[in-house]
């Protein structure tokens, strides 16, 4: 029995999907469990309960290995990075008590270089996996793209309707997108070995940003006038379309780690599928509509 966190979500559904590959059955534990469950019987629901420890022991009764996709973009009124990282503790814990044999932990590209909260928090959840007594895999993912990602969709749409895009700063900084579906694969794999592993989750293509802009803007037809501003009006511009849009576009943990080229590492690739490639084939509906995080995990 392997059981993921979120299986209804982003990176949980494409783990989900592989999975049942070889498995015929799969536990999600989540707090969204009137969303529609495209796996059917082979999903069991079970609550994603991080402060009834009875619960928690319940649904995670029978479990091999244990993925953790549970994480927070941003702090939303109580729920707070430090809390993220308490409700993975009381989770590994659980999971340890559970008898479970080990767990694949899905982090962020160079969670401890930074003293951004948002990487912070990254790495006090992984050191809390790594001391726990089960066997662990940490995937370290840059920034994804395809099946419903955020940041690429998003900024295509943006391209589509607005006449200036706006960079922060020189746009040079680099950025190494990885597909959802190989960042499934190789958490997968991680939960077959028999020894501990983290493992970067990189795609085999790099651009600077304002490259990646570009790429983007060539795909959905539609170049409006690059303009480079500081990354503080950068950040005035996303909050002022975020009340249109009734979203958060960018927070300023995710715009510094990206100009200080936090999803970037300087690795061999570990994913196979090219961005270019993707949105050529995509080209037709990526940023036809907009991804709103608020509308997926609070509304």
């Amino acid at each position: 029995m392997d059981v993921v966190t979120g299986a209804f979500g982003y990176t949980g559904r494409f783990i989900t999907q592989r999975l049942l590959q070889s498995a015929s059955v799969v536990r999600t534990l989540t707090n969204h469990p009137d969303r529609p469950n495209p796996f059917g019987e082979r999903v069991e629901l079970a609550p994603l309960a991080f402060d009834d420890r009875r619960a928690l022991l319940t649904s995670l009764r029978g479990v091999d290995v244990l993925y953790n996709t549970y994480w927070i973009r941003f702090a939303r009124g109580d729920v707070t990075f430090d809390r993220a990282v308490r409700n993975t503790r009381h989770l590994v814990e659980a999971a340890v008590e559970a008898g479970a044999r080990g767990i694949v932990h899905l982090s962020i590209a160079n969670p401890a270089s930074s003293s951004l909260p948002y990487f912070t928090g990254k790495a006090h959840a992984e050191q809390l996996v790594m001391e726990s007594s089960l066997r662990y895999g940490i995937v370290r993912p840059t920034v994804l793209f395809g099946g419903g990602d955020v940041l690429i969709n998003n900024i295509a749409w943006l391209l589509r309707r607005l006449p200036v895009f706006a960079i922060a700063g020189s746009g040079d900084y680099r950025i190494r997108p990885v597909h959802v579906d190989d960042v499934a694969a190789i958490a997968v794999a991680a939960g077959r070995r028999e020894d501990d592993v983290v493992v970067d989750a990189i795609g085999p293509e790099t651009y600077t940003f304002e490259e990646l802009v570009g790429l983007i803007a060539a795909t959905v037809g539609h170049r409006p006038v690059i303009v480079h501003v500081a990354p503080w009006v950068v950040l005035a511009l996303a909050t002022l379309l975020g009340l249109l849009v009734h979203d958060v576009l960018v927070t300023g943990d995710e715009l510094a780690g990206l100009v200080a080229e936090l999803v970037a590492t300087d690795g061999p690739a570990t994913g196979t599928v090219r961005l270019s490639e993707w949105l050529a084939e995509h080209a037709g509906d990526v940023g036809r509509k907009y991804a709103s995080e608020l509308a997926r995990h609070y509304r």
